[in-house]
């Protein structure tokens, strides 16, 4: 016969045949419920305002160094310009008056004031390069003796305790007069470090005296003036970042 040797289709015989879900997709799956849609609030907050321009005035003395302080105000308040004020250490306490805060040498005593001490300058001798002091590395009091010794009429170390030293014969003089005097080689200076690099000159040099009176520079400003820019120069004086807590 034509269908011998054919294989029975597959169920065929075997009992009842199994029957397939043939439901519609939609059938098996549900449609989901359309969620609820809430409506936004929206609240038309005003634009904060513009700072108004301002300045922030900055005394220093002479010597004192706020270059990297102000480098830091640049980047953190680009919006509020800095004015460095050059301050004379004779009249450093009633400039105060004129400026948000200042870079003065200490002493200074005033109630009125906040004070913060930043750093110590030591003091250096000042000669002309031809001086047999600038042979040695640094000095003392001893090896000062027989020296002249000009005085200054702008001084911010106070009277120096220097045995078997004179006192030059003229008026005190400015510093910057002094030193180019000291080029001459009719006497010395004593300044801090600071002072002996801002007239620095060719013709003279200077050395470290070891067991001479340090000056101390400092941040100060008057305290009923305690202003936020104040407080941000402070910040960045200490070290705080932008994100610093006071």
């Amino acid at each position: 016969m034509a269908n011998q040797g054919r294989r029975p289709a597959k169920g065929a015989g075997r009992g009842t045949p199994v029957r397939r879900n043939k439901a519609a997709p939609a059938e098996r799956f549900p449609p989901q419920k359309p969620k609820k849609k809430t409506a936004k609030v929206v609240f038309d907050a005003p634009p904060p305002e513009p700072e108004a321009p301002r300045t922030f005035r900055l005394g220093a003395v002479p010597g004192a160094t706020p270059g990297k302080w102000i480098d830091a105000w640049k980047q953190r308040m680009p919006h509020v310009s800095l004015e460095l004020v050059p301050l004379e250490a004779a009249t450093q306490r009633t400039a105060l008056d004129e400026v948000d805060a200042a870079l003065v040498r200490l002493p200074l005593t005033d109630q009125s004031l906040h004070i913060i001490p930043l750093y110590d300058e030591v003091p250096v001798v000042v000669a002309s390069t031809d001086s047999h002091l600038m042979a040695a590395e640094q000095l003392t009091a001893a090896d000062l003796e027989g020296e002249v010794v000009i005085a200054l009429s702008d001084d911010v170390l106070g009277p120096i305790d220097l045995p078997g030293t004179q006192q030059a014969r003229f008026d005190a003089l400015p510093t910057n007069e002094a030193i180019a005097t000291a080029a001459s080689g009719i006497g010395i200076v004593i300044v801090p470090m600071s002072l002996a690099r801002l007239h620095h000159r060719k013709d003279v040099d200077h050395r470290v005296l070891a067991d001479g009176p340090t000056s101390t520079v400092a941040l100060v400003w008057p305290r009923e003036r305690t202003t936020p820019d104040v407080e941000t120069f402070v910040g960045i004086v200490r070290g705080r970042t932008a994100n610093s807590s006071r």
